[in-house]
């Protein structure tokens, strides 16, 4: 890997990093760091090119890389009516599940882990549908929920009943009492539809790294809710075998099936192509024509840390730009990885706001203002 010496004169640089969760969003990093290193080198050529693998803020990386965004009232993970977005561009549609199913819907404090439903990321795959949509990337995480996308594939026409053939009771919970399911009804452009499911997960749908075991915790579950819902995906997965055969077992066991409380596994029954959210979404947001005219990329997110070396934004983007031949600089808020695997991933260095403000309440409260001054020192320290 080249030494910093190595890009000074450089100018055009690609900034192209993720959000900083909790503080500022993918567009905003890309905003502060353009700033700073123009009040370095006022005649730098930054380009901006916001990106995200699949979860909380994909639709906004769209929106920020020329799709048109499309507003829609879909069923929140409670219940009850929320506003999602999802992004269209030349027949193919961005739709984010945390937009309508995701942490973020639930109020403060508030999680409901055995009945949180994804019947509105359902709707937002419908709505993209009837907005033209013949390629649908389904970027999902951050998810409120673990039903196994049965309120998605409800959405979409599916039947899902108990003995008295009476509707089961949305969420994970609710499938315990499932006896029939019926997908005959599910809608028909489906059929004809290329579905990706985009995620940075490949957990199976149950057991030891299953979606309840897994990440049943962050959305509130106990130890006897995650017994709970691995009991009644499993079962859920069994009953699917009656009605789709030997690939409802085929698909709960694939990677990328527990991804997002297991919406993968019903994006996968419908048909879906699993790939690593970063790699689709670097497609889709055109990556590469934009790392083709860079000299220099600069990446990142709100913590570089072992996560990070698994398929999150970061590393893809340095993969990508590692096999170009081109630099990489990190920013985030702090970081948590030696220098060796930031060399391993494909990263020159790495420019932590705790490097300019120690306290962590201070880096999360004035990140955009940190942000600019690291972005100053990325300047001279590598493009003066």
């Amino acid at each position: 890997m080249a030494d910093a010496a190595d890009v000074r004169g450089t100018r055009r640089v690609l900034v192209a990093a993720d959000k900083f969760k909790g503080s500022l969003t993918a567009v905003e990093v890309a905003e502060r760091v353009a700033a700073g290193l123009r009040r370095t080198v006022p005649d730098l050529t930054v380009e901006c090119l916001p990106v995200a693998d699949g979860g909380d803020g994909t639709v906004a990386a769209a929106v920020a890389a020329g799709f048109t965004r499309h507003e829609v009232r879909v069923t929140g993970p409670l219940g009850d009516p929320v506003t999602a977005a999802f992004a269209l561009r030349d027949g193919t549609a961005v739709v984010e599940m945390a937009e309508a199913s995701g942490l973020q819907r639930l109020p403060e404090g508030v999680f409901a882990p055995l009945s949180a439903t994804t019947h509105g990321s359902g709707e937002l795959l419908l709505a993209a549908l009837d907005a033209g949509a013949r390629t649908i990337v389904f970027g999902v995480g951050g998810s409120a929920t673990t039903d196994g996308g049965a309120g998605m594939l409800t959405a979409l026409g599916a039947r899902f009943l108990d003995a008295d053939g009476t509707p089961v009771p949305p969420g994970g919970g609710g499938l315990t009492a499932l006896a029939t399911a019926d997908l005959t009804t599910l809608d028909p452009r489906l059929a004809t539809t290329d579905l990706v499911l985009a995620s940075d997960v490949d957990n199976p749908l149950t057991g030891p790294t299953g979606a309840p075991a897994v990440y049943g915790p962050q959305k509130g579950a106990t130890p006897d809710d995650v017994a709970a819902l691995d009991a009644a995906l499993a079962h859920y997965a069994k009953v699917l075998e009656g009605t789709a055969g030997p690939r409802a077992a085929q698909c709960a066991a694939a990677p990328g099936a527990g991804a997002a409380g297991g919406i993968g596994y019903g994006a996968l029954i419908v048909g879906a192509r699993f790939r690593p959210g970063i790699e689709v979404m670097l497609d889709v947001l055109g990556f590469a024509p934009a790392l083709a005219r860079a000299d220099l990329v600069i990446t990142g997110e709100g913590s570089l840390d072992a996560q990070t070396l698994h398929g999150k934004a970061p590393a893809g983007v340095a993969a990508a730009a590692r096999a170009a031949g081109k630099d990489v600089i990190a920013v985030c808020g702090r970081l948590a990885l030696p220098p060796e695997s930031l060399t391993r991933a494909g990263i020159l260095r790495a420019y932590p706001l705790t490097d300019e403000e120690p306290d962590i309440t201070r880096c999360i409260t004035h990140a955009g203002p940190l942000l600019e001054q690291v972005a100053q020192h990325i300047a001279h320290n590598h493009l003066t």
